[in-house]
C-alpha cells in the first residue's frame, strides 16, 4: 500500500510540475495576494503531511501539498514571491546569483523510513519547474561516482547552496542531510549545474579518488556517521573553504560506518582551478606527552 501511494505521489509530481509557462519578470499585486492565500493553506497541509497520526495518510497530504504548491508557482511573476511563511515549515533555498530556488521537504510516510521530496524552479521568461524523485535508497554505494538527474535524486535536505565558476559555467555545490537509513545519517556535497539538457546532479569537481574506481575523481562527497551523534559539514565565510569533521570508527571497524564519530579534527575542501582540493587538518591538534599540559608562553620582563 505504501509502495503504491508513493509511486502515485511521485507521478502527480511529475504530470503537475514538469513543463513551462510563460513568466512575468514582476509580480503584480493581486497575485501576489492569490498566491499569499494559498500559501497559509500549504502551511496548513503541510503541519498534517509531517505530523498525521495516522503514518499511512501522509503520503496523501503530500499529495494534496503538491498539489497546492503547484497551483500558487503557476500564478504568472511566481518565482519573485519568496514564500517567507512557507520559509517556516519547508525548505525553500535558492543560490546567490538567484537562478532557480528549491523547495524541499521530508515526511516519514511509514513512521519510520524518511523520504525527501523536492522541486526546483528556475528564473527566467520560460518558468521551468523539475521535480527531483528520491532514489538515495536504490543508488546505494555508487553515488559517490554517479552522474544523476531529477528522476534519479540522492534525496537529501538541503541546507547551503556555495556557487563557483568552472570552465563549463557556474557549478552550484549544495550542502545536505540524508537521514534515511536506519543506523546511520549520511551528509552529502551535491555538485548542480543547469546545462541544456536539463538539471545534472554530480560532477568530478572534488580532487579525492574514487576507492571503487581509482582513476576517477568523485562526483560527490559524503560523510556516513552514527544514527545518533553530530557531525559537521558546513562553509566557513571567513576561512572561504568547507570544513568537515574527520570520522573514526568506535570498533575499529572502517566498513562499518554506523560506527563512525566525530574524532574531534577537521578536515575540508577549498576551490581553485576548477576542483575542491581536499585539506587535512584544518586545526592542527597540538600532542602532549603523558603529564604535559598546554601553558601560555612566558611573559617578556618590561624594560
Amino acid at each position: 500500500m505504501f509502495r503504491r501511494s508513493l509511486a502515485v505521489c511521485l507521478l502527480f509530481i511529475s504530470m503537475c510540475i514538469t513543463g513551462e509557462m510563460k513568466a512575468q519578470s514582476t509580480l503584480s499585486v493581486e497575485d501576489a495576494g492569490r498566491i499569499s492565500k494559498l500559501e497559509d493553506s500549504l502551511i496548513l497541509v503541510a503541519d498534517s503531511m509531517y505530523n498525521a497520526f495516522i503514518p499511512d495518510t501522509r503520503i496523501g497530504y503530500c499529495e494534496k501539498f503538491v498539489k497546492g504548491l503547484v497551483r500558487a508557482l503557476k500564478t504568472p511573476g511566481s518565482y519573485y514571491y519568496p514564500f517567507a511563511k512557507l520559509g517556516a515549515k519547508i525548505n525553500i533555498i535558492a543560490p546567490d546569483d538567484k537562478s532557480f530556488r528549491i523547495f524541499n521537504w521530508q515526511i516519514l510516510p511509514d513512521g519510520v523510513r524518511v523520504r525527501y521530496f523536492g522541486a526546483i524552479q528556475r528564473e527566467g521568461h520560460d518558468l521551468k519547474l523539475t521535480p527531483l524523485f528520491d532514489r538515495a535508497m536504490e543508488i546505494g554505494s555508487g553515488a559517490e561516482d554517479s552522474i544523476l538527474n531529477n528522476s534519479r535524486w540522492f534525496g537529501a535536505l538541503y541546507y547551503r547552496i556555495i556557487t563557483t565558476e568552472s570552465e563549463e559555467g557556474p557549478v552550484y555545490t549544495l550542502f545536505g542531510l540524508n537521514a534515511s537509513n536506519l543506523v546511520s545519517n549520511k551528509k552529502v556535497l551535491e555538485p548542480l549545474r543547469l546545462t541544456a539538457d536539463g538539471i545534472v546532479f554530480g560532477a568530478p569537481v572534488f580532487n579525492v579518488r574514487s576507492e571503487g574506481i581509482p582513476q576517477n575523481r568523485i562526483n560527490r562527497f559524503i560523510i556516513e556517521y552514527k544514527k545518533d551523534v553530530q557531525a559537521s559539514l558546513n562553509w566557513d565565510n571567513e576561512l572561504k573553504m568547507i570544513y568537515f569533521d574527520k570520522l573514526v570508527s568506535q570498533t575499529n571497524d572502517p566498513k562499518r560506518k554506523y560506527t563512525y564519530v566525530p574524532s574531534g579534527q577537521y578536515d575540508g575542501f577549498t576551490w581553485s582551478n576548477g576542483f575542491w582540493n581536499y585539506v587535512q587538518d584544518l586545526i592542527p591538534v597540538q600532542e602532549f606527552k603523558d603529564g604535559e599540559a598546554p601553558t601560555p608562553a612566558p611573559l617578556a620582563p618590561r624594560k
